[in-house]
């Protein structure tokens, strides 16, 4: 096998656990978006945004990534938020 193959290997493997992380994170994003409606929260907490992105961000061994894995944290956050605003709606 050559490198390319090697690494999409790789990129399979990691794909196939990011989405058993995704779907366990769904699920915690179920129990939030309970809590909230029935504390009568909004769905949009840019203090709880922020507190992540910089959490987890710090989180990285490699600053080359950081650009990228904010845009990538910010983008699952997108993704939660409008999951809570469809099951907040029913």
């Amino acid at each position: 096998m050559n490198k390319l193959e090697n690494a999409r290997i790789e990129i399979n493997k990691i794909d196939k656990e990011m989405a058993k992380l995704f779907e366990q994170r769904m699920k915690a994003v179920e129990d939030v978006i309970e809590y909230k409606i029935e504390n009568n929260m909004d769905i949009f907490d840019s203090s709880r945004e922020k507190e992540v992105i910089e959490k987890n961000t710090k989180l990285l061994e490699n600053d080359k990534y950081s650009k990228y894995y904010v845009e990538f944290i910010e983008n699952l956050m997108s993704i939660s938020k409008k999951y809570q605003k469809k099951i907040s709606e029913k």
